[in-house]
């Protein structure tokens, strides 16, 4: 889990990250940022709140009993089920609890991320709320090393979930028996339950999407596999092609080459201070000379509490790698002719002089 001093650290960089804003308190309620500041990991239905004072004091609420581990100075729980029923109205009890709090500390103007609890502060307090997302997005960026060791067990997953891949894929196998079985292989290596999808494609034959029922994978076909699965909160991000009949035809060989090059175009020219728009543009310029088409999507993005985060390898945007974060970039191209397309993602971690894979597996078509 995440350790509680990694956790203060945190508290403290969001405080200095917001320092200009005159705020009393930031009031963080989202499950994956109370998680992100006090190492407490919210059950997915349970409404949960952080109250971080100026001074750098904590206050939490939970529902039901808080980690005891938890980074808080001060913990409060309410009751999230009655007699085993969950209570619907679980955001609005929350907020009321909130609002004491900072009633009590005679706080007058907060800083709040975008969640139902939010909302309610922010009806309260009228003019005295704004919001604090874009601060808290820049601070997640760079990973601390209890984040990185819980990313390192999800990109384990996948590692898990490629080798069952290679196992059973063939000819006639249904898309969703490769799906159940690439679950299992994720969960078998977490050792526990998952806290989300496993990722986004699972269709043979086309270039993308989940399983189909009925769908089978068929000779000649390529199939994608882009994983996602998470682990105690943080996110892998990752993405495999099989040939169906580990015989790939010529064209998929050569697009398989050219998206090769584009990653290792990424791997020679990633480092701190870089504009993710140029390394864009250097894939997709690679694409467009060693292959049919350039870029048809994003080139990559930032994973980590949420599959997608900044940076963002996308000309929609004008981020600048930073030391400490994780990003993937995942090249692709799509045509008749490859029998559906190919995709390859890796996933990376920015150092000072260039980036570090963290996803050391195979990249072949077989």
């Amino acid at each position: 889990m995440l350790q509680p001093s990694l956790c203060r650290a945190r508290q403290k960089r969001l405080l200095e990250a917001t320092s200009d804003r005159a705020l009393d308190a930031l009031v963080l309620s989202l499950p994956h940022h109370v998680y992100y500041l006090t190492g407490h990991l919210p059950l997915w239905y349970h409404q949960a709140a952080v109250v971080l004072r100026c001074g750098g004091q904590c206050w939490m609420l939970t529902a039901d009993a808080p980690n005891p581990a938890a980074a808080a100075d001060e913990t409060e729980a309410y009751e999230a089920n009655f007699y085993g029923t969950l209570r619907q109205e679980q955001p609005a009890v929350a907020a009321e609890k909130v609002l004491e709090a900072l009633k009590s500390a005679r706080v007058k103007r907060i800083g709040v991320d975008a969640s139902p609890i939010a909302s309610q502060l922010a009806i309260a307090f009228n003019n005295h709320t704004e919001s604090v997302d874009a601060a808290l997005w820049q601070v997640r960026r760079q990973k601390d090393p209890d984040e990185l060791i819980l990313m390192k067990t999800a990109v384990a997953c996948t590692a898990a979930m490629y080798a069952r891949a290679k196992h059973i894929i063939e000819p006639g196998i249904p898309e969703l028996h490769v799906f159940e079985q690439l679950q299992a292989a994720a969960v078998e290596e977490a050792g526990q339950p998952l806290n989300a999808l496993l990722g986004n494609d699972f269709a043979c034959g086309v270039p993308g999407g989940p399983p189909r029922k009925d769908h089978v994978a068929r000779d000649g076909q390529l199939y994608i596999l882009d994983l996602g699965p998470c682990f105690r909160g943080y996110f892998a991000d990752n993405c495999r092609t099989f040939a169906v009949n580990r015989k790939p035809t010529d064209a998929q060989h050569q697009a398989w080459e050219a998206v090769v090059g584009a990653l290792g175009i990424v791997e020679r020219i990633a480092r701190p201070g870089v504009r993710c728009r140029d390394l864009f543009a250097a894939a997709d310029e690679h694409l467009k000379v060693n292959a049919s088409d350039g870029m048809v999507h994003h080139l990559g993005h930032g994973v980590g509490l949420q599959p997608h985060e900044f940076p963002h390898l996308n000309p929609k945007w004008d981020d600048v790698l930073l030391e400490g974060e994780v990003f993937t970039a995942e090249p692709g191209l799509y045509a008749q002719a490859l029998a559906g397309g190919l995709r390859l993602e890796q996933q990376y971690v920015v150092t000072a002089t260039g980036v570090s894979r963290l996803t050391d597996f195979p990249l072949e078509l077989l």
